[in-house]
């Protein structure tokens, strides 16, 4: 197991430092490396949350200057940031959107991983810019109980409308998480207040059902999503022992788990496999990035065993490389490796005091 975990950490290191361009991009995959196989989805793009992690678990591996580097991509190159302090779906990585779809969670993710970022140090003036452009951007579109644009789930499937008061619970979470952390570099009440409302209205909803919904709003989505372990770790909205954490981690192991393999959500049948340019959808398989997800927060609520169950579930399944999804057949392909997956073994790996 040691040297299990050896490998997966060199090869995590070696993975976070491909997918980190000259110009300070952090794509989600490098698919110019000749161990990227040729037959899956292209994700050589900036989704602004997936580096964000990424940004955090460099600081675990010790590559200081990765988050600051990437922070200086969001200030000089992400399209449409410096006039609305917003981040959107995805960018091509010379900085021009990808995709216009807001996702709220990008901006709060950012805002969360500076503030890991410079919570031990002092922040170089120039990225005060980055805190407050970023925050006042987020609070510019919420309106006491929901965002005034339409707004994109974190999976690229699914919105919710201003009209219909709605919100995504993952969503809700990662700005929440991001206006405190900002609020903690450079204080600002406006910044509390906006955190505080979507506290509110997560909570208040949850309250109301007895776990977290997928999204809620004059229209309820109460399906199982396992991005509801964001609200858990890492944003922290409620602490790891309150009921409603212990609910819908046990909603999310009863619906979602199948032989300690976490998958999305039920039904769920993207696989990023392709022919000649077709996307061929024939059913998901088990995340690892979910399942290290699954074992820090198991490890926070005291179930140490279980943690370590899901943790080595998928370094098991990994080669030296981590995948984006492990099938339960020879057939389907997987993108592999895909960066999120290595820097979520990276975090767990650090909960669990394995590295």
């Amino acid at each position: 197991m040691e040297s299990k975990i050896r490998e997966l950490i060199d090869s995590s290191r070696r993975v976070i430092l491909d997918c980190c361009l000259e110009n300070g991009a952090i794509v989600a995959a490098n698919c110019v490396k000749p161990y990227y196989p040729r037959d899956v989805k292209n994700y050589f793009y900036v989704w602004p949350r997936d580096a964000s992690y990424t940004c955090m678990a460099a600081d675990v591996l010790g590559l200081d200057d990765v988050a600051e580097r990437f922070f200086d991509w969001i200030i000089d190159r992400a399209e449409g940031w410096q006039e609305t302090g917003l981040l959107y779906e995805k960018y091509y990585p010379n900085g021009l959107k990808a995709l216009n779809r807001f996702q709220p969670d990008q901006t709060g993710t950012l805002l969360y991983a500076a503030g890991c970022h410079f919570k031990d140090k002092k922040m170089p003036d120039r990225y005060r810019k980055l805190v407050t452009d970023s925050a006042e951007g987020l609070c510019r579109v919420w309106n006491k109980d929901h965002f005034t644009e339409i707004t994109n789930d974190l999976w690229e499937e699914r919105l919710t409308f201003p009209d219909l008061k709605e919100n995504f619970s993952y969503s809700l979470a990662a700005c929440i998480g991001g206006l405190i952390s900002a609020d903690q570099i450079l204080p600002n009440e406006r910044y509390v207040r906006t955190a505080d409302e979507m506290k509110k209205t997560l909570l208040d909803n949850a309250e109301e059902k007895g776990f977290f919904q997928r999204s809620f709003g004059r229209l309820d989505d109460a399906r199982i999503d396992a991005s509801l372990l964001g609200v858990i770790w890492p944003f922290r909205v409620v602490d790891a022992d309150n009921p409603l954490a212990k609910q819908t981690v046990g909603l999310i192991e009863e619906k979602l788990v199948k032989d300690y393999g976490v998958y999305r959500y039920e039904n769920d049948e993207y696989d990023g496999w392709i022919l000649e340019g077709l996307h061929r959808n024939k059913g998901a398989g088990f995340w690892p990035l979910l399942n290290y997800w699954m074992s820090t927060i198991l490890n926070m609520m005291g179930e140490k065993e279980k943690a370590k169950r899901y943790y080595w579930k998928a370094a098991e399944s990994s080669s030296e490389y981590i995948p984006e999804q492990v099938f339960d057949n020879r057939i389907q392909k997987s993108v592999c490796p895909l960066c999120w997956s290595h820097t979520m073994f990276v975090l767990a790996s650090k909960e669990l005091e394995l590295i």
